[in-house]
């Protein structure tokens, strides 16, 4: 029998999605699912061409040429190492494991050291675009062993969606657990990004605009600087009617968020990192407070306080989308520096400029937007904001952006991310901040010591 170019470990929808594009793109592939069940619905559909389907681990491994190319699409966490040690007793040096899923970085880390103790190569590739994308064309950022790369290549690139200019959004992004490092902040990004547009979203609906009223507004901006995939889902969802009420579905659907990780680990990195990261870890906060319903609602009542907003007008729109793009900057300036100090820090030379390149197509945060980002970190690594382009944008829109968040705060609307994004940007232009204060109020009550700005040096003064 005729090997397999490649096996998809793991058929959940993801791992479904992915053989198909596999085999579509003429690859032959041998598909496992430990549970059984997975296996018969994958089967149920009848024969997929290019695809073999096992049912049992050692028959799965032996079908495939060597070295082996096994991509696990399996649930994160402790399940990973399980299938690990499932698989290694099987495999050849050479051979390669690859993990699709949103794991953990430090775990990915852990497990390229591991295996190579064993000759068997891993790589941690971060998979961005759900089940469409992994279907018809994702975006991926696999990080680990150079040499696995290699074998896998001329698959991912395949499979992965392209550019109008042809531009495979798949590249090799460093050692170890980098991939998954950078699909992590792609989806602290992508929280962020979200929240700005649900604010933008929540101010116009909080001046009385409609649905559609609103589903307007976004239409045109799609046509602009803002042209992204997440505004133009954003103007589809708010045109959808609820077949069973006839109100827009949006209106009936429950003001509440969920997460599955991401977010909290990329604010948890900028903290370690020491890295601010204000827009999306507000943007990680506005989902835990979305899930306090019953909370909320109950003091919604205890502060009855009386809204006065003004009626929307075409010059309140037009700062409105001057304050979603500024923010925008300044959170994705922010998620571009967390990974540049991770650079840095664990020695991965991350090519910041490419990486927006490769979430040009297939990915949640895909944009026009991005070839701006690719083009500012041609020659410099500095801050985004510091680019020409962005520059402009924000010596231009910041007096706009200014004029919403006092909107916002005068109706007693809640614009969390817009706010720390301007404070982000007021913070990171100011020369001198208040923390000269600071470090004389450490030095007061804890002895903690203090620089000076005429000599060098840590002081102490006896204050009192």
């Amino acid at each position: 029998m005729e090997k397999s170019h490649i096996g998809i470990y793991g058929l959940g929808v993801m791992g479904q999605s992915l053989a198909k594009n596999m085999a579509r793109n003429g690859f032959a592939v041998s598909a496992y699912n430990k549970d059984a069940s997975f296996t018969d619905r994958f089967l149920a559909n009848g024969e997929i061409e290019n695809v073999r389907a096992f049912y049992d681990l050692e028959s799965f491994i032996d079908s495939l040429s060597s070295p082996r190319l096994i991509f696990l699409m399996v649930t994160a966490g402790r399940v990973v190492d399980l299938v690990i040690e499932e698989l290694v007793p099987y495999l050849n040096a050479g051979d390669v494991i690859m993990d699709g899923g949103n794991s953990y970085f430090k775990d990915t880390n852990r497990r390229c050291r591991d295996l190579e103790e064993k000759g068997v190569h891993f790589l941690g590739v971060g998979v961005s675009g759900g089940e469409m994308g992994a279907l018809w064309g994702p975006s991926m950022m696999p990080g680990g062993n150079a040499e696995a790369y290699a074998l896998a290549k001329p698959i991912l690139t395949s499979i992965c969606a392209k550019t109008e200019s042809g531009f495979s959004c798949c590249d090799y992004i460093g050692k170890e657990g980098s991939g998954h490092y950078v699909k992590m902040v792609h989806n602290g990004i992508e929280y962020a990004d979200i929240q700005l547009i649900c604010e933008a979203y929540h101010l116009m609906r909080q001046k009385g605009m409609s649905p559609d009223e609103i589903k307007a507004v976004f239409g045109k901006w799609n046509q602009g600087r803002l042209h992204s995939y997440l505004i133009e889902i954003t103007e589809k969802i708010l045109g959808v009617v609820d077949e069973e009420t006839g109100l827009p579905l949006i209106d009936v659907i429950l003001d509440t968020a969920a997460q599955k990780g991401t977010g909290k680990w990329t604010s948890m990195e900028s903290l370690d990192m020491g890295t601010p990261i204000p827009t999306i870890i507000e943007a990680v906060c506005a989902r835990y407070l979305s899930a306090r319903k019953d909370e909320r609602v109950k003091l919604s009542k205890v502060f009855a306080c009386e809204k006065d907003a003004e009626p929307v007008t075409e010059a309140f729109l037009e700062d409105l989308e001057q304050a979603l793009y500024c923010a925008k900057i300044c959170a994705y300036a922010q998620g571009f520096a967390l990974m540049a100090d991770a650079s840095d820090a664990f020695g991965w030379k991350l090519d910041l400029g490419r990486i927006a390149l490769l979430w040009q197509a297939g990915c949640i945060i895909r944009a026009d937007f991005l070839v701006d980002i690719h083009d500012a970190f041609k020659n410099s690594h500095d801050n985004l904001i510091a680019s020409d382009k962005f520059r402009d944008a924000i010596a231009s829109g910041h007096k706009a952006w200014r004029r919403i968040i006092a909107s916002a705060v005068l109706d007693g609307t809640s614009v969390p991310c817009m706010m720390s994004a301007l404070s982000y940007f007021d913070s990171i232009t100011c020369a001198n901040s208040p923390a000269n204060l600071l470090q004389a109020q450490r030095d007061f009550f804890g002895a903690h010591t203090y620089e000076r700005v005429d000599r060098e040096g840590s002081f102490h003064t006896i204050w009192e």
